[in-house]
């Protein structure tokens, strides 16, 4: 009886290689086939903006100036306000339909002449309460025209006029019925804050 069975030469090597490369396209195609499965776990990107809170640093910001950053989909303004546009807040003129913030468009801790946790920063969502323009902003003294030659310096709103002042509280007559909107913010250190959380506040 012959023994048709294969010696044990070079067979035995080839099909050792072949059983190691079908075990490993085997075993990429499982893990690419988990990767998707457990990324489904975590939140995606439009999730986070949803929800997430954004921590910024704000030791760049000189006297004067604003960074914008993103929270929710909106810009949020963060300016360092000079000595002159803090006296300037602390007076409310009686020009200004809610001068005292009785409108829930801010957390309570920034229900003050401010409308801030600390006097010179202010943190504002830049979007007109009117109709979701983005308000520009008009320093004091300035030559425009469509704020009034004694304007003590705010945002001014191209789209259909509305002005409010540098604490972000509308002025009367105007087609946006509420201040600008405060969002829920709390300092992390001297330099940077987290929008979003006031869980400390």
């Amino acid at each position: 009886m012959t023994d048709h069975a294969l010696p044990p030469t070079a067979a035995d090597p080839e099909r050792r290689t072949w059983i190691l490369a079908a075990s490993a396209a085997g075993g990429v195609a499982a893990i690419a086939t988990a990767v998707p499965f457990v990324s489904t776990f975590a939140p995606s990107e439009r999730a986070r903006a949803l929800g997430a809170a954004v921590e910024v640093d704000i030791s760049d910001i000189p006297p004067g100036g604003m960074k914008t950053v993103e929270w929710r989909g909106k810009p949020v303004w963060i300016v360092r306000r000079t000595p002159e546009m803090v006296a300037a807040v602390q007076k409310p003129g009686a020009d200004l339909a809610d001068p005292d913030s009785a409108r829930p468009q801010q957390p309570d801790y920034a229900r003050n002449a401010t409308r801030s946790i600390q006097p010179d920063v202010f943190v504002a969502v830049g979007i007109c309460t009117h109709l979701g323009c983005s308000p520009t902003e008009v320093p004091a003294g300035s030559n425009n025209p469509s704020v009034g030659a004694d304007w003590g310096g705010g945002y001014f709103c191209p789209c259909h006029g509305s002005t409010f002042d540098g604490a972000g509280r509308v002025f009367k007559d105007k087609p946006a019925p509420t201040n600008l909107e405060i969002p829920p913010h709390r300092y992390l250190s001297d330099t940077r804050l987290l929008i979003g959380d006031d869980n400390a506040a």
